[in-house]
């Protein structure tokens, strides 16, 4: 088979062009919108760029795979490099088009923001910085990358960092167990920042401890070396441990639990903000730190006959299981949401749990291949009408003038694109067919079923069912009914309803038709074998993993499987049905479930976030800041304060005492000793009185007395 190298500096101009258009964008920032168009310029060569390396795969010519390497600093064994290789090239292709697509959506969504500079700075530098996590051959390069990614984030989430009300994510004077519910952005972006910190810390003890173990961050190097380093970690019972801790940074970038309260706050940045962070970066960065890292242990410990798979199966696991249960946790809270882009925001969350379940399961399977090649293409799927989802939101959210979609209501007579495009996208979510969420998130519950992990398909199957109904019940609270008392207000005002511009809708309609299309070729793929996305993604997980151990045994992957589709299709139509028939048709009530008794209960647990955000602001926020006052009252205040005023007491009384000595004792020796001086001073002076007479006396005087001295002297008698 023909095999097709890409050119090293193709690969390094995709992640190296954004960060260039960061610091051009900065450089005009007082040319106006002139920087505005060259950060999306920038963001066009990269993704032109990240095309190079799939078109071959789109033509049907095998990708070779090939770790371009430079060393950094020798002595440490330190380099820096990219990988190029179908998955990677998937991979990026996914973050360079989606990103470059909310780019031309920002145009016109930022226009009028008086910051508009900063938001193009960072959100290039973003797209730079998650594209150097995807393309990294190593560790610490994407360590960097993350890092970066996170600084992003901060400055994103809390864009509007006036703090205005109306930029606030939640609604002011909610509480769970006294504590509030609503945050400014600055506090969304800073949570951000500080919650994802802790998976940070994590992995960054675990990458150090396997880089003493291993002497090398390296992923193909890791692979080579791996029956030293191996056994070593074994032996010390650091195996599973330093795999976790690094999963403890994909467990707080891609907020999952129970690391995943920042992502719902994070609602309060720009719409297109919320699009890149859960479609094309921050949250997709925790799926590739573990679609890289979970090869190397599964396959490492299958090459050691001494360990076996079963020794890093807790590993895989602990990834299946807070992956299974954070899909079906912020699927619960999606239920009962009226915050439209956090509904969606708890929906990534969900599907991200997705990701992680399949390559959990992975590692419990003996065909590794399926497992990372389904959430490989789940990752690219959600992307897609993720993406959609926001940008649409964002509209809608400007049309009406407000982010509840009980504010919303028969928006679809009005702005039938925007509802085209949104009911693809939910359609998408809600894994109904023909769209390309039907066939990746039927990947995932396959890979769980063929396993024979048929507790994780069934959490995974329950999912898609709460997924539909919340999927729909936002719809139809958007689009179906009849005007709410806002919308109302707002065309009032003489606002009336219309589709944005075409900077706006044209990049979601192009969304949505990419996730009908990928649809149809999955569906075509069924009976074309070149139409296949499965095998595609399967070659893909495959030829990263041969670049790894090109040895491994790494399977065929599995293709469409009836049972475990139909038991989840099952699901989708459940929760499709009921919520059309509430929120789409309303032919019944739904409050009327949430009314009273266990169905109000249920309800309220769900709309407090299950009371996770109260407890953690109870025990890491307000118990540190309230034994930090109790410290200052009792230790500083009555303590140290009462130290501190003694010794000021004693310093003034010790000071007066030496005041006294210097003035009595010092200075008055001193001082007398200079009036002393003083007064034979004035006593002579009373001889020099001024009057020439008296002086002619005085000499006179003085003449006589020195002649009879000077006669006395000699002799004479007188």
């Amino acid at each position: 088979m023909e095999l097709v190298l890409i050119p090293y500096y193709m690969m390094w101009l995709v992640f190296g062009l954004p960060l260039v258009g960061s610091l051009a964008t900065a450089a005009l920032r007082k040319a106006g919108r002139v920087s505005n168009y060259v950060a999306v310029a920038f963001s066009l060569l990269s993704a032109l760029a990240a095309l190079t390396m799939i078109l071959p795969i789109l033509e049907g010519v095998s990708l070779e795979s090939v770790d371009y390497t430079v060393h950094w600093i020798s002595g440490l064994n330190l380099t820096f490099g990219v990988l190029s290789d179908p998955f990677t090239a998937i991979l990026a292709n996914v973050v360079a088009w989606v990103s470059f697509l909310i780019m031309v959506y920002s145009l016109e969504y930022m226009k009028d923001d008086p910051s508009s500079n900063r938001y193009f700075f960072f959100v290039s530098l973003f797209i730079g910085s998650m594209q150097l996590i995807v393309l990294s051959d190593n560790l610490l390069s994407l360590f960097v990358g993350w890092e970066m990614v996170g600084l992003c984030s901060y400055a994103l989430i809390g864009h509007y960092w006036k703090d205005e009300t109306k930029n606030w994510v939640g609604t002011p004077g909610d509480k769970a167990l006294g504590e509030e519910q609503a945050y400014s952005p600055s506090h969304a972006g800073m949570k951000a920042f500080v919650m994802t910190r802790v998976g940070d810390v994590a992995m960054l003890a675990g990458i150090l401890i396997l880089f003493f173990y291993a002497g090398t961050f390296n992923y193909r190097e890791l692979a080579a070396s791996s029956g030293a380093w191996l056994p070593a970690l074994a032996n010390a019972g650091l195996l599973v441990p330093v795999a976790l801790l690094i999963f403890g940074g994909a467990v707080g970038k891609s907020a999952q639990f129970p690391l995943h309260e920042w992502l719902p706050d994070a609602m309060a940045g720009p719409a297109p903000v919320s699009a890149l962070i859960h479609a094309a970066t921050m949250v997709k960065a925790g799926v590739v730190l573990v679609a890289r890292i979970a090869p190397l242990f599964y396959f490492a410990v299958l090459a050691n006959p001494s360990l076996g798979v079963s020794s890093v199966q807790p590993f895989f696991l602990t990834v299946a299981w807070i992956g299974a249960f954070t899909a079906f946790l912020a699927a619960t809270q999606a239920l009962v949401g009226f915050e439209l882009k956090k509904i969606l925001a708890y929906s990534t969350i969900s599907q991200i749990g997705y990701m992680m379940m399949a390559i959990g399961v992975a590692g419990l399977s003996t065909d590794f291949v399926q497992g990372l090649s389904s959430g490989l293409y789940h990752l690219m799927s959600h992307a897609i009408f993720k993406a959609c989802l926001f940008l649409a939101a964002g509209a809608l959210i400007h049309a009406a003038d407000s982010k509840y979609i009980s504010d919303m209501g028969a928006m679809r007579n009005k702005m039938k694109l925007t509802f085209a495009a949104f009911l693809i996208a939910v359609a998408s979510l809600s894994g109904l067919p023909p769209f390309s969420g039907f066939w990746s998130k039927d990947a995932v519950l396959a890979t769980a079923w063929s396993a024979g992990q048929y507790a994780l398909f069934a959490a995974g199957a329950l999912t898609a069912g709460l997924t539909a109904f919340y999927s729909f019940r936002m719809l139809g609270m958007v689009f179906f009914g009849s005007k709410s008392k806002r919308l109302e207000e707002v065309e009032a005002q003489g606002h009336h309803l219309h589709e944005p511009s075409a900077i706006m809708w044209v990049p979601y309609a192009i969304l949505a038709a990419a996730t009908v299309l990928f649809g149809l070729v999955a569906l075509a793929g069924q009976a074309v074998p070149s139409l296949n996305l499965e095998a595609t993604f399967d070659s893909a997980a495959t030829g990263y993993i041969q670049l790894l151990y090109p040895q491994a045994p790494v399977g065929q992957g599995a293709g469409f499987e009836a049972a475990p589709s139909g038991i989840a299709l099952l699901f989708v139509a459940i929760g499709f049905g009921v919520a059309y028939l509430g929120y789409v048709a309303r032919r019944w009530a739904p409050g009327s479930l949430s009314a009273a008794g266990f169905g109000r209960s249920l309800y309220v647990f769900f709309e407090k976030r299950w009371y996770i955000n109260a407890v953690y602001y109870k025990v890491f926020v307000n118990a540190p800041l309230g034994a930090s006052r109790w410290l200052n009252d009792t230790f500083d205040f009555k303590g140290l304060f009462r130290v501190n005023d003694a010794g000021s007491l004693l310093g003034n009384r010790l000071s007066t005492a030496g005041n006294w000595l210097d003035v009595r004792v010092v200075d008055g020796t001193a001082n007398g000793i200079s009036s002393f001086g003083q007064r034979i001073s004035r006593g002579l002076r009373r001889i020099q009185t001024g009057i020439v007479e008296q002086y002619v006396q005085v000499f006179a005087a003085g003449v006589v007395l020195l002649f009879i001295f000077f006669l006395l002297a000699f002799g004479v008698k007188l």
